[in-house]
């Protein structure tokens, strides 16, 4: 059975609402606040996830071991210059 112009131009303006509504939705997604927004919801959700926090702790301390162990060995080294310099200024 035919369709007739009617519903024809009917089909053609929901297809058209249809897609001015998903490019609507589109151009809202992409716009830069929204995915500034988008990536600190997610974040944020991340960030309160209890594994998340166990990681995110050991991580930390790692780099706090890390930059001791730095300065420990950096304070030797120049422990060590001084003795050395002041064994050749004896010697």
């Amino acid at each position: 059975m035919a369709r007739s112009l009617d519903d024809i131009q009917a089909d053609i303006d929901r297809t058209r609402a249809h897609l001015a509504s998903t490019l609507d939705q589109l151009a809202s997604k992409t716009k830069p606040e929204a995915l500034v927004d988008d990536t600190k919801a997610q974040l944020t959700a991340r960030v309160k996830d209890p594994q998340v926090q166990a990681i995110l702790g050991v991580a930390g301390a790692v780099v706090v071991v890390g930059i001791i162990a730095s300065l420990v060995r950096g304070s030797r080294k120049r422990s060590e210059l001084k003795r050395l310099t002041q064994w050749l200024e004896d010697k």
